[in-house]
């Protein structure tokens, strides 16, 4: 994370040596009319491709599967209990 902050420090630093202003690039309309269209096109993929399945992942395995089990055996950790499921012994 932190060399991702002073890559981005150092584009700025080397953009502002060029005279390059980073405001007037944003404001352009060239520049919104594009990541506009990118937007729209990143929201038509979500919906119409990626939005269910994740949907699943997240509330159906995520949710469910781990995360509801992981509670249950915290509770039953802070009440003295085992754990649901112990793994088999290997002798």
């Amino acid at each position: 994370m932190l060399r991702l902050i002073i890559f981005i420090i150092i584009v700025i630093a080397v953009l502002s040596y060029f005279n390059f202003n980073i405001r007037n690039f944003f404001e352009s309309d060239v520049v919104r009319n594009n990541f506009g269209y990118i937007w729209n096109f990143v929201k038509y993929v979500w919906n119409n491709f990626l939005a269910r399945p994740a949907k699943y992942l997240w509330n159906d395995v995520f949710i469910d599967l781990i995360w509801n089990s992981f509670i249950e055996n915290l509770q039953r950790f802070k009440q003295g209990q085992g754990p649901t499921f112990e793994p088999p012994h290997i002798p």
